[in-house]
């Protein structure tokens, strides 16, 4: 697998300065964690998942998550198991009958109800779990968090293969202020000791909204839902500190259609550079009329808060939080001048562009990170941006 894989290698060359990485599906869990980019959610009751994997009719696509929780009726959970094992048993034939080739078929997640569906999900679909990267486990508090694991392990030792786990922060336990700190303790402690299986850590913002009665407009971001900011914060300060260095992936962006109600917020200067003229604004208020500003405006904040990757519940997304991943040159050079700095000592340095000064101690770890990026989405020219893939 490899980000942005639809382009031709002229394409690629002349948008990347360093080309997107090779991902395997048996690559280091780092790697991993990176390469997921915009997760595609999708129930479990919908048809023609795998035969839409077989046509490449999501473009671009890395990761999935076939639900069984949250997008289907409670009414509706023995349809999506059956479900489920229908398209675990078609993924299974497409591989043997070469319709898919196992190392480019994306990273699939199943989504389960509790820790318990966890179990039956075991006990149904036996070794067809074989060619899936893991499991999301929603509604993972402080009370559920080690039975969650518990069952981890038994389906790896089921299976005789490792599987992943990406628990979802989403209950009130983590965002009511009087109970936050307790649950969140004991999560740690969980998470710390199973930290080789635990590939992400999403944050639910649409649950955590709704403890509230609360849903953002597609004019502002969900760092504008002041008591939704404040509980990411919380997460970022727990788990993404100097000493727990885990992958926390941007909450969902719900919009996809358009009637636009305030200021579009995705500025003009950036479809100037590479378009320029009338194909660049064209390209912008395309984007502008499926609502794609708001989610470029939210992936942007995602990233300057640390976060990598995002959930994602329409195809159209893909593509934009991907190329807003992809490094820029400017990020590239300062990185790698930092690193090749902080064995000579500490101190400061002027940057490549000659526009800001890099200190070495504080922003080495920041380097290193965007050189993970880099190795997962490439590096664009120096004069490209996120305009070119979009």
């Amino acid at each position: 697998m490899r980000h942005f894989n639809y382009l031709n290698d002229k394409e690629i060359d002349s948008i990347f300065y360093i080309k997107p990485g090779i991902i395997k599906r048996d690559d280091s869990k780092d790697n991993l964690a990176y390469a997921l980019g915009a997760t595609l959610y999708m129930p479990a009751v919908r048809k023609n998942i795998i035969e839409d994997l077989i046509e490449g009719k999501h473009k671009g696509l890395m990761s999935m998550v076939i639900c069984t929780e949250d997008s289907i009726g409670d009414d509706m959970v023995e349809e999506a198991e059956r479900s489920l094992v229908q398209h675990l048993k078609r993924l299974e034939a497409a591989i043997i009958n070469g319709e898919l080739q196992y190392e480019d078929i994306p990273l699939i997640f199943i989504r389960v109800r509790n820790p318990m569906h966890l179990e039956k999900i075991r006990t149904i679909s036996g070794d067809l779990l074989k060619n899936i990267t893991g499991f999301v486990f929603p509604k993972f508090t402080d009370s559920n968090c080690e039975e969650y694991f518990i069952n981890l392990k038994r389906i790896i030792e089921s299976v005789g293969k490792t599987f992943y786990a990406m628990p979802i922060l989403e209950s009130p336990e983590l965002i009511y202020w009087e109970k936050r700190t307790e649950a969140v303790k004991k999560i740690v402690s969980v998470i710390d000791y199973y930290s080789h299986l635990v590939l992400n850590i999403r944050i639910g913002g649409t649950d955590l909204c709704g403890l509230f009665g609360i849903r953002r407009s597609p004019d502002v971001t969900i760092y504008d839902i002041s008591v939704i900011r404040d509980c990411i914060a919380f997460f970022i300060n727990t788990f993404n500190r100097f000493e727990r260095q885990y992958v926390i992936s941007g909450p969902v962006w719900e919009y996809f259609s358009s009637e636009r109600v305030l200021k579009p917020q995705l500025r003009r200067t950036p479809f100037r550079g590479s378009f320029g003229g009338p194909e660049g604004e064209k390209k912008r208020l395309k984007l502008l009329d499926n609502y794609t500003d708001g989610l470029i405006r939210e992936v942007t904040l995602d990233k300057a808060n640390g976060l990598i990757g995002k959930t994602v519940i329409h195809p159209t997304h893909i593509i934009p939080v991907h190329a807003l991943y992809v490094v820029t040159h400017e990020e590239y050079e300062d990185a790698r001048s930092i690193l090749s700095t902080c064995s000579d000592g500490n101190g400061a340095v002027k940057s490549t562009y000659s526009n800001k000064m890099n200190e070495i101690k504080p922003h080495t770890l920041w380097a290193e990170k965007i050189m993970r990026r880099a190795n997962v989405f490439g590096v664009f020219h120096q004069h490209n941006s996120f305009t070119c893939l979009l």
